[in-house]
């Protein structure tokens, strides 16, 4: 059995539960929770306030009968970009909190872990389902819990790009898939000969994948593959994007520069970017540099304000500055914004000041919520997951298996057949075997 810690414990990454904070939290509407999930939004939304005084023995009641039942069986996950609540919440009750590239792992490195509940969104979930073992089951407390960045590269939309260029290129095209992606989209990386990248390794792959030659397509991010590239010295005439998919369907002499340019390239992008890193401008880096900050910023961000920052890397990197921080210290972070509330609840407790990239020119603390469809999880649904798994009586639809597609707003799911994930696990987990393989030999 796990047994919680105290409230004014701080978990893992530092972030203290100290009584009185209010949990940071923006509710769903009701009309958006699953049926089996609305009687435990309903008590939520009843709670006297959203303390955690009030919201932990409300969620014990339901959590630890649960952790009693699974015992060490149990895995609870959650990615660093989660809100301030469930990050709190998954330290808690003894699960993990990281960086996508070590969730991913955590299947393969727990077998013991046969019930995995993910608060995170399901591209995550999808890559534990796909490195598990057959008796290790996936589940996400919150099925439309998607990513922008993986809804603008689905594999309707990737697969005829990838068709097009296969025919012109053949062999000599290798598909880089970052982790921001769907399973169907990793497999694609794997029949290719190419690997899944995060924002920590996507250095290392690509550096690997040159070493073959020929061209390589990077999806979906284009500014992380601008500077992935240009941090290995690629020249930027060398890179081509591809249309903005979200214009619709596109042939391969609509990029701009039209077939000669695709040709003269060595690495070709996808059109989409993540909103979230987008919203930070090369001015913004400088206001806060003139007022003597220090700027860190996620590689996701534009290639301008890359250039410009003092430190760029991962929300792990992100996070080890922060660890580091000494008193006195003002730092600026260019990432998701329950990062930063997460990271500035941090400094307050040990005297540095944090602040978010987006707050240039501003007098107020306010930069949004963050990823807003990574917040679609929360108390209630996790609560509910537990229990409901507990009773024996988990909804199919936040079951996560290798190649499943969730229509981000409706909740509708397609499934592929036993032998058709047989297939995409094989060609995925080459892909993701492949990204742990360049990353450990690169940290030897």
């Amino acid at each position: 059995m796990v047994s919680p810690t105290t409230p004014t414990d701080p978990g893992p990454t530092g972030l203290s539960l100290t009584p009185g904070l209010p949990i940071c939290q923006t509710d769903l509407p009701l009309d958006w929770y699953q049926e089996e999930f609305k009687p435990y939004a309903e008590e939520y939304l009843a709670l006297e306030d959203r303390t955690p005084e009030v919201v932990f023995p409300w969620l014990d009641s339901y959590v630890q009968p649960a952790l009693d039942h699974f015992g060490e069986s149990l895995l609870l996950l959650a990615h660093f970009y989660m809100g301030g609540e469930i990050v709190k919440l998954v330290e808690r009750y003894g699960g993990s909190v990281s960086d996508s590239y070590a969730l991913a792992l955590q299947a393969r490195a727990k077998p013991e872990k046969t019930v995995i509940v993910e608060s995170a969104v399901h591209f995550m979930a999808e890559a534990v389902a796909i490195l598990a073992r057959p008796d290790q089951t996936t589940w996400i407390t919150n099925p439309k819990a998607g990513c922008t960045m993986e809804m603008l590269a689905k594999d309707y939309q990737v697969e005829p790009a990838v068709d097009m260029l296969l025919e012109r290129y053949g062999d000599d095209l290798t598909v880089i898939a970052y982790m921001n992606t769907s399973g169907r989209i990793k497999a694609l990386a794997g029949r290719t000969g190419g690997a899944v990248c995060t924002s920590s390794n996507a250095h290392h792959v690509v550096e690997w994948a040159r070493r073959k030659g020929g061209k390589l397509l990077f999806v979906p991010d284009q500014h992380l593959g601008v500077n992935t590239a240009l941090r290995l010295g690629l020249p930027r005439e060398r890179l081509v994007t591809l249309p903005d998919p979200r214009r619709g369907a596109f042939r391969l002499e609509d990029t701009a520069g039209g077939l000669e340019a695709l040709d003269r390239s060595e690495m070709i992008l996808w059109g989409s970017e993540c909103g979230v890193h987008t919203i930070f401008s090369a001015e913004m880096v400088r206001w806060w540099q003139e007022r003597g900050w220090r700027v860190l910023v996620h590689p996701e961000s534009r290639p301008e304000v890359v250039s410009l920052a003092d430190g760029v890397g991962s929300t792990q990197y992100l996070w080890s500055q922060v660890a580091r921080a000494e008193k006195g210290e003002r730092l600026v972070i260019g990432t998701e914004g329950h990062f930063v509330r997460n990271a500035r609840a941090e400094g307050r407790r040990r005297g540095f000041e944090v602040r978010h990239l987006a707050e240039a020119g501003t007098a107020h603390a306010a930069a949004g919520c963050g990823c807003a469809t990574m917040s679609r999880n929360d108390p209630p649904h996790l609560a509910g997951m537990l229990d409901l798994l507990r009773r024996g009586e988990a909804p199919d639809l936040n079951r996560v298996l290798a190649g499943d597609s969730v229509d981000e707003r409706t909740g509708r799911r397609d499934r592929l057949d036993p032998e058709e994930r047989s297939v995409l696990i094989a060609d995925a987990s080459r892909a993701l075997e492949r990204m742990i393989e360049i990353t450990e030999a690169a940290r030897a």
